[in-house]
């Protein structure tokens, strides 16, 4: 007899029936015109389960701010006259997330046991697509294994570059957050693009020749296979916290970064629970380990997260600037630039804490603080419209133009770091 589908799953093989429907989620967008507004949202999640996809919880929420959560149908009529009662402007953006979600898997499998770019794969089909770089490009690609999860999986790191480890490097993750999809999907590109190009592209070449990238692609494993396996929408890792039912850290509040100056990270049943303390979680500290021990050649990290697209730098703590903000300003803009001329995709950038919301424990701040002055995070593609669930058929324009944009700043990073 065949197992029952969780629901919030990947789409069912043909002939395998749709996912059962237990009950239909929406994704709402409100846009509250001033304070009185935004403090009925707020007011809103306190008596509803609102799950906040941007900014990522309530506090964050402010007048003349785009705000997107996803509700249950049960709750979804009574938010609805909420928002009517107030007169407050909203869209649905998606009216049934199971749906959505089944959607997302678009794009047709080219050749069975080929790791396919163009599709979303699973954490099984990542871990053979390593093995298989390794192999296939033995002289530029090494895994290296960094630590294990909470559920022991493997957390690996792939170097890619034809130097040894004193040449200088940029650090690169994917996937902190789990049910960020697109972010792993960039990583293997990368990759993949680095190693098919070399020899025939002459800033991949060149910057391979010169430079090693240590990739991450995926930094929460265990919550990426939660996200295919049990609840698509999942974020945080999959750690079990002392005194709560509630399972879970937000990795990108465990970092050792000002951890402690938000309040509302403390409850372990938010999605941005920090943990008991900074790099509490195996994940956080195996990354930790890894660029401490390589740090005199790191001179630039890069972590990709979606959605929304912005290219965001430090301070996500304070609204202080850092000392080269000015560097971190002309890199991000003409980053921005680069990325836009394949296919006209426009990127907001700036610091994260006045262009994002303000954001403590991430590992951007932390990568800052510990003497890499070149830190960036990309949200990528899509500004809402799709969210977390961006279709397969849009991964390889996203990656493309992401790519010009980091071969953009590996270029100025082999440049201009000494």
């Amino acid at each position: 007899m065949r197992k029952p589908r969780p629901r919030m799953t990947k789409q069912p093989a043909q002939g395998e029936g749709a996912t059962p429907r237990l009950h239909v989620e929406k994704v709402f967008r409100v846009k509250p015109q001033d304070e009185k507004q935004a403090n009925i949202i707020k007011d809103l999640a306190k008596t509803n389960q609102l799950d906040f996809w941007y900014p990522d919880a309530t506090h964050h929420v402010t007048a003349n701010m785009t705000i997107d959560f996803q509700v249950s149908e049960k709750e979804s009529q009574s938010i609805q006259s909420a928002l009517d009662q107030n007169n407050m402007h909203y869209e649905i953006l998606i009216h049934d997330l199971q749906e959505e979600i089944e959607k997302q898997f678009d794009v047709k499998e080219d050749i069975p046991g080929r790791h396919s770019y163009a599709k979303y794969n699973n954490w099984d089909k990542i871990v053979a697509w390593t093995e298989k770089m390794v192999h296939k490009h033995p002289d530029m690609v090494s895994r290296i294994k960094i630590g294990t999860t909470v559920e022991d999986n493997p957390l690996y790191v792939l170097k890619v570059g034809k130097g040894d480890e004193r040449r200088k490097a940029i650090f690169m993750d994917c996937g902190i957050h789990a049910r960020e999809w697109i972010s792993p999907a960039f990583c293997q590109w990368f990759v993949y693009q680095a190693t098919k190009t070399y020899g025939k592209n002459k800033i991949m070449t060149k910057l391979l020749d010169r430079m090693n990238f240590y990739v991450l692609p995926v930094f929460n494993v265990d919550g990426y296979i939660w996200s295919w396996t049990q609840n698509r929408m999942w974020r945080k890792n999959r750690s079990k916290n002392q005194n709560s039912k509630c399972i879970g850290t937000d990795l990108n509040r465990n970092f050792n970064a000002s951890w402690n100056s938000f309040q509302n990270t403390k409850n372990p049943c938010a999605n941005i629970y920090r943990g008991p303390k900074p790099e509490s979680e195996k994940e956080t500290k195996a990354v930790t380990d890894f660029i401490r021990s390589h740090l005199k050649s790191i001179k630039a990290y890069i972590t990709f997260h979606s959605y929304s697209q912005m290219l965001l730098f430090p301070y996500g703590y304070t609204s202080k600037l850092p000392s080269n903000h000015e560097d971190l300003d002309k890199v991000a803009k003409i980053g921005t630039d680069v990325l836009a001329t394949r296919y006209e995709t426009r990127y907001i950038y700036g610091p994260i804490a006045s262009t994002y919301y303000p954001t403590s424990g991430s590992s951007l701040d932390w990568a800052y603080n510990v003497g890499i002055k070149h830190t960036f995070a990309f949200e990528l593609r899509d500004k809402g419209k799709y969210g977390f669930l961006l279709p397969e058929s849009l991964i390889k324009s996203t990656c493309k133009e992401t790519l010009l944009a980091v071969k953009f700043i590996a270029k100025y990073i082999l440049k201009h770091t000494s």
